[in-house]
């Protein structure tokens, strides 16, 4: 999902020679798919026999016609979905918009149809995109659970080798990309990536990652916790995963 944790994750994974990767976010299932599936072609590294192509774009996730579009494209493809906390996801999502356009409400306000009902607006795409279980429905109508791996954002951040296993054996790989790859950077406060064996400078995320979020008044995130929390549960339902989304929660 958007502000997830999927560029860390593609930029991993990419560290596997098994794996090669389109680094910006071709957007074919939803923005370019009038454009046939030559253009998709050609977006795509070249691979060689073995390799596994990849990409990712979080907007797939959210669109209606991706899971169907995808399935009639090749129904065996594999499927990462990395989600985290959506009440931090959608402060993340605010945080991203607010920094191109400075001049919009401030969060309280986009988030509440009525502040004093306490009515949150669920048409406003940084909720809506957490409405987590909502956007899977959709997708299980084309493919099996066995074929979607679900990563944790905030794992990827605490225990990053840990779910780069996940995802190296989801996609049959060998396990490659383990805690060698990752140091600690505490100045963005999240892993970066190394190059094992290699002089050359660790690569972090950019500026736009690790952004210092907006103060957001506490009343409107236990407003916002009450409304994800029995999407949430569906979602562990579905996935069969805890995420340990209220967990966090209450350690707060």
């Amino acid at each position: 999902v958007k502000k997830g944790g999927t560029r860390a994750l593609l930029e991993a994974i990419r560290a596997h020679p098994d794996v090669r990767a389109v680094g910006t976010e071709p957007h074919f299932f939803d923005r370019n798919y009038e454009k046939g599936l030559e253009w998709y072609r050609n977006v795509m590294p070249k691979t060689l026999e073995g390799q596994i192509t990849m990409e990712k774009t979080p907007s797939y996730f959210v669109t209606n016609e991706a899971p169907r579009r995808i399935h009639s494209m090749a129904k065996d493809t594999k499927l990462i979905v990395v989600v985290r906390n959506p009440v931090t996801r959608a402060i993340s999502d605010y945080t991203q918009t607010l920094s191109k356009k400075p001049e919009i409400p401030t969060f309280e306000v986009l988030a509440f149809k009525n502040r004093t009902l306490g009515l949150i607006d669920a048409s406003w795409s940084a909720i809506r995109i957490g409405i987590y279980a909502l956007h899977l429905e959709n997708w299980l109508q084309y493919f099996p659970l066995s074929q979607i791996l679900f990563v944790s954002g905030e794992r990827l951040i605490t225990d990053p080798a840990g779910e780069m296993a996940k995802v190296q054996d989801f996609l049959g790989l060998k396990r490659v990309v383990t805690e060698k790859h990752f140091y600690f950077n505490k100045t963005k406060g999240f892993p970066c990536l190394k190059k094992p064996e290699d002089s050359s400078a660790p690569r972090c995320l950019g500026k736009s990652k690790g952004r210092t979020h907006p103060k957001i008044d506490p009343d409107v995130i236990h407003r916002l916790r009450k409304f994800y929390k029995p999407f949430n549960v569906m979602f562990y339902q579905m996935t069969g995963q805890d995420f340990q989304w209220e967990q966090e929660e209450s350690d707060k």
